[in-house]
Formats: structure tokens, sequence, C-alpha cells
């Protein structure tokens, strides 16, 4: 338990934010899992995706240098799939 009442705001500002951030990465998890598992991945569904990454990284939920990783695999796995 918090000694101050900073530190309890604190941790209750915490609890909601890691709530927050935790639904937005599982849901950045099922749409790149949507994406791969998919044969023939829509250009709309993949911009959707990386829309979804970029605003993650943005809002500091996810760094910056995972959201290129992700976008360069998910952009590899497509061009692999078309080929």
């Amino acid at each position: 338990m918090a000694n101050t009442k900073s530190a309890a705001k604190r941790a209750r500002q915490t609890l909601k934010r890691s709530l927050r951030n935790r639904s937005v990465v599982t849901r950045l998890r099922k749409m790149q899992k949507q994406v791969h598992s998919s044969q023939s991945a829509q250009p709309d569904q993949i911009r959707a995706v990386i829309s979804a990454i970029d605003k993650a990284a943005k809002r500091g939920i996810i760094h910056c240098n995972a959201a290129n990783r992700r976008k360069g695999r998910l952009n590899k796995a497509v061009v692999a799939a078309s080929a």
C-alpha cells in the first residue's frame, strides 16, 4: 500500500493505464495474427494493422523500434505471400 496520497494516486493511474494499454496490445496481436494466418491478406486489412501499430507507437504503448520491426515483418510476409 502507498504511504502518501500522491503515491496512491499514481498507483490508481498506473492501474488504469496498464489496463488500457493491455487492451491495445491484445488488439494489435489479434490483428497481426489475422493477417499472418490468412492466405491472401487484403491491402486495406494490412493498412489497418500498420495504422494501429503506428498509433500504439505514437502513444507510447509500444516502442517505436518495435513498431518498425512489426511493420517490416508484416510487409515481408505480405511480399512472400504474393510471390
